[in-house]
């Protein structure tokens, strides 16, 4: 078993993409979920924006069918550069060709079956190797000036422990979460002591929801390796981190920032409406309509 040293960096982050996003049909019919746009974007182009402010290099996306279009966007468009810089359309052949900044690479892994969270982190085992690394659900659009992974990043270099991303949720709604229970260890950090996959309201440990962003270290793979069907008979990356952190210490982190549920309509609808009155080309105009004309129809 290697051990983390305090040199160690996380470099690589797991985007588990396989999903069938159904919730979205016929959006997503032929077309992945997590290239639904908030504003200009599609939300996988946020989750990696945030992985490469916080010095991530080395990409690896977890796919399935219907999955091409993401290879395709964070790959070189020659046609489309071509075009614009032929029409002197500079600032956009800027915006196409740093959707991959230099020095960033994205390797593509097929999920065969859908058999979990913990099951497409697990495939991408020989990828990762022996090194610390993250996993960023592209669902969670988590809004902040410094960014979620960044900061759960910081607090694994001091810990040198893996780093659970947490929110406070109240009331039922916390059955549809991972919830955790523990001691907290510094400002914002928590020690784990459980960890439970959507229990029932009245048997929640805590009301510390897991939200989707991870930083392990790479024994996590061992404790993948020996799953056994979970909750929904898949295989549970909750069930992994259940048993992690029997061997070793496993930490929850509060980041800051705002949180959307991008996995939900209401969740998308919210972030391009918040994200939109921030953005630079439509945000006065955008808070016009919704001043002027928004009252009239409500």
């Amino acid at each position: 078993m290697k051990h983390i040293k305090r040199g160690d960096k996380v470099r690589k982050a797991v985007f588990p993409v396989a999903g069938m996003g159904s919730r979205f049909l016929p959006a997503t019919k032929a077309n992945p979920k997590e290239m639904m746009p908030v504003v200009d974007k599609p939300l996988i182009q946020y989750a990696v924006e945030e992985a490469v402010e916080a010095g991530i290099t080395e990409m690896i996306f977890v796919t399935g069918r219907t999955k091409r279009s993401i290879a395709d966007h964070f790959d070189k468009a020659y046609e489309l550069e071509h075009q614009l810089e032929q029409r002197g359309k500079k600032e956009l052949l800027e915006i196409a060709q740093n959707v991959v900044p230099k020095g960033v690479s994205c390797t593509y892994i097929r999920q065969n079956e859908a058999l979990g969270l913990g099951h497409a982190v697990a495939v991408t085992s020989h990828l990762v190797g022996d090194e610390p690394f993250a996993v960023i659900l592209a669902d969670d659009l988590i809004h902040h000036k410094k960014g979620a992974v960044k900061q759960m990043v910081e607090v694994f270099d001091y810990y040198k422990s893996s780093v659970i991303a947490v929110q406070k949720v109240e009331g039922p709604e916390i059955s549809a979460y991972g919830v955790i229970s523990g001691k907290e260890q510094s400002d914002h950090v928590h020690l784990i002591d459980n960890i439970v996959e959507k229990p029932a309201f009245e048997d929640a440990p805590s009301d510390m929801g897991v939200t989707g962003r991870y930083v392990f270290t790479p024994q996590i793979f061992e404790h993948l390796a020996n799953l056994k069907p979970g909750a929904g008979g898949e295989l549970q990356l909750t069930d992994a981190i259940q048993t992690l952190l029997k061997a070793e210490q496993v930490l929850a982190y509060e980041y800051q920032g705002i949180r959307y549920d991008c996995g939900s309509k209401m969740g998308l609808l919210k972030a391009n409406i918040e994200l939109g009155l921030e953005h630079h080309e439509i945000g006065e105009e955008l808070r016009q309509y919704l001043a002027d004309e928004l009252p009239n129809k409500l």
